[in-house]
């Protein structure tokens, strides 16, 4: 799906309650404690500037041990926090705040994030001025300022194996051709970034919160098909800006996380398209690895940067294949 939308414009939210939140911003940390503060540092500022947004925040640390708890109790009294004693995957850790959430809105808001002053504002007047969408997601930006990849089409085995043997190049299938579209008008989409992602409650209590069998990865990506299934729309949101850091969290254990990726995307399949789907995306990617690494020799030709990038990579399949079986 990727009509275009022209969105209302923008009014302020009136709500049946008065005395609850319009917005509860919920963010999983493990050990990014001064990306963590700086994200904080901009819900403050983002509730400073429109003090008529009525904002509760929940953080919930995944077992951190770079003093990220203990850094949101003395700068941040204002935030609920949960420090949970083993780090039990992101999905789960969302739903622990999740259920304790008051606003009418959800944000889905990772700690690498920071936010562009009046995102949290422009995320709320939309989900009040389009009351057919069940979420949506802000404009991700990198942290030159440029576009990053926000939303994407619903995965199949198609696009998939597209994706894995770089296609897209040549033809954008398993990617929305973002560049093209007007950051003024909003979209209909299949899903949206986990990153910055706005729900309405009450749609989080018709279809539940995130899945916890999935540790981490693709659980945007069920749950986003899980809203559709019910009848809502999924869009994404240019009027709100996001700065989006990407990936700091799993940088620090990014073998075992490449697993994590597919084991991820492998149990979407299972879950939503049946065993035998599965079995045949296992085989997609065993083809996919196994051309990497016949590749990979190729990588000494390059320079330097390049070169170790590829044969990391090499490793990283290498690992995978194995794995599969288990997946």
């Amino acid at each position: 799906m990727s009509e275009q939308h022209q969105s209302q414009p923008a009014c302020a939210p009136t709500f049946t309650d008065p005395n609850l939140p319009d917005l509860s911003i919920v963010i999983v940390s493990w050990n990014t404690r001064e990306l963590l503060a700086q994200c904080l540092q901009s819900v403050a500022a983002e509730q400073s500037a429109h003090p008529q947004l009525r904002l509760e925040t929940f953080v919930v640390d995944n077992a951190s041990h770079d003093g990220s708890g203990a850094l949101v109790r003395t700068q941040f009294p204002w935030v609920h926090l949960q420090e949970n004693e083993d780090n039990v995957g992101f999905a789960a850790a969302n739903n622990q705040a999740i259920g304790l959430c008051r606003g009418h809105y959800v944000l889905l808001l990772n700690p690498d994030t920071q936010i562009i002053p009046g995102a949290l504002q422009a995320l709320v007047h939309f989900m009040v001025a389009n009351p057919r969408a069940g979420a949506a997601g802000a404009r991700l930006l990198n942290p030159d300022g440029t576009l990053q990849l926000s939303c994407h089409p619903r995965p199949t085995l198609a696009r998939e194996g597209w994706r894995l043997f770089h296609l897209d190049r040549l033809y954008a299938y398993a990617v929305y051709n973002m560049q093209a579209w007007w950051i003024t008008q909003a979209r209909c989409v299949d899903v949206v970034q986990g990153a910055a992602m706005i729900i309405r409650r009450d749609v989080l209590t018709q279809v539940g919160g995130l899945d916890a069998g999935y540790f981490i990865y693709s659980e945007e990506v069920d749950l986003c098909a899980r809203i559709q299934r019910a009848g809502w729309h999924i869009y994404w949101a240019p009027q709100s800006a996001v700065v989006h850091y990407g990936g700091q969290s799993t940088q620090q254990v990014a073998a075992e996380m490449f697993l994590r990726l597919y084991e991820g995307k492998v149990n979407y399949f299972r879950k939503n398209r049946g065993q035998f789907a599965a079995t045949v995306y296992k085989l997609i990617l065993l083809v996919a690895a196994t051309l990497r690494l016949l590749l990979s020799p190729l990588a000494w030709l390059a320079h330097r940067e390049r070169r170790t990038h590829h044969l990391t990579l090499a490793g990283h399949y290498r690992r995978l294949i194995f794995a599969l079986p288990g997946l």
